[in-house]
């Protein structure tokens, strides 16, 4: 990491403006930053391309999809854990919070067994041999309407790189699956259930709740703190929930469903998270609040890629182009998410900033993206 690098004659992004020129990397940090096209001897042309930071992905299913590639298929971990992440390196992703979920319900015809700490630490034994592209943190998703959260977050510690811990409630009836017969589609289909299995599987998650989502809740808060992670809410509906997030200390709220709960969040000063397949679909598959009316309302900061990891960078440029400001768009997928996750090195071009950084052109009215730098390493 201590030979030096030119991108030269790039568009260069910075969070407030952008201008063609040139940055100069060396020992794993920006040391330079200057405008003007021109391409001093031995630089990189980048013939006009964007140049921006590397794109901090918070929220991702990514890794469970390449753990079970099809339903009851538990692929080879190691190989799973180096394929996604090469895919993310490949769409420009530097840093990535893995979404694992922790509160399992081990019977019925819907289970959902513990796996998090298990993959974690295949995860991160990895890391640690070098055999990963980028930088991977751990987001644990605490869902609360299960039988076993806390004893999962007991097995987690502060040296774990948990980065971000989330409440989820995914009770029937209420914030995601307001709407039962959404959730029946999705279950039904994805379980082969029958109307009374649904029946059954809906009162049963709806027990758990009452018997144990309390108690989940303030665990997951206590757990969060000690791991000195960022806690976050999932699916805020109504502005009570979000007042009740804040009483939690919650300053990232992923995907609330309305727009009186997007309201809610920016009054409170938490930050809004919607998923990039949302607003390039133009709406929810769950029938919620579509991101595109957040962002024409002016109440959406981070953009995920959920579900799809190369729409990251689609998302950031169309809400550049929404926006009238690219440099904008562009902090939805950089800045403004390192900061909510207290990343303070990265996510930006600026002097002394991680050299995480990505080249893209734009081909056809979709992104290419042309070089992929870690720190200052290639690594796309």
């Amino acid at each position: 990491m201590t030979n030096q690098t030119i991108f030269a004659n790039a568009q260069v992004v910075l969070p407030d403006e952008a201008f063609v020129g040139q940055v100069t990397i060396q020992g794993g940090i920006v040391t330079d930053i200057a405008r003007g096209a021109a391409v001093p001897t031995g630089a990189v042309d980048c013939n006009g391309d964007l140049l921006m930071p590397g794109l901090v992905e918070l929220h991702t299913d990514n890794l469970e999809r390449h753990i079970q590639p099809r339903p009851k298929v538990d692929w080879p971990h190691a190989a799973a854990i180096v394929a996604h992440d090469a895919e993310l390196a490949s769409v420009g992703i530097t840093t990535v919070f893995d979404a694992m979920r922790v509160g399992s319900v081990p019977n019925g015809r819907a289970r959902y067994d513990a796996y998090a700490r298990d993959l974690s630490w295949e995860l991160l034994e990895l890391r640690a041999q070098g055999a990963l592209r980028i930088s991977h943190y751990l987001h644990l998703r605490a869902e609360v309407c299960s039988e076993t959260l806390v004893a999962e977050l007991n097995e987690f510690n502060p040296e774990d790189r948990v980065g971000i811990v989330s409440l989820m409630d995914h009770t029937p009836g209420q914030r995601q699956f307001r709407d039962l017969s959404k959730l029946a589609q999705y279950v039904m289909g994805k379980h082969s259930m029958t109307q009374a299995e649904f029946d059954d599987h809906v009162a049963r998650l709806r027990d758990l709740r009452d018997t144990y989502g309390d108690d989940h809740e303030a665990a997951a808060v206590a757990e969060a703190r000690r791991f000195g992670a960022v806690l976050a809410s999932h699916d805020d509906t109504t502005a009570d929930h979000v007042a009740t997030s804040k009483s939690y200390g919650i300053g990232l709220a992923e995907f609330p469903t309305t727009v009186e709960a997007a309201r809610a969040c920016r009054d409170h000063g938490i930050k809004v998270m919607m998923g990039a397949p949302n607003l390039i679909r133009g709406g929810s598959h769950s029938g919620n609040v579509a991101a595109r009316e957040l962002a024409e309302l002016g109440l959406l900061d981070i953009v995920s890629s959920d579900y799809v990891p190369a729409a990251l960078l689609a998302s950031a440029l169309m809400l550049g182009e929404l926006w009238g400001d690219l440099p904008r768009g562009i902090r939805t997928v950089t800045k403004a998410p390192a900061e909510a996750a207290a990343l303070h090195d990265r996510g930006r071009i600026e002097l002394g900033a991680r050299a995480d950084l990505i080249r893209v052109a734009q081909v056809g009215g979709a992104p290419v993206v042309r070089g992929v730098w870690v720190q200052g390493n290639r690594v796309a």
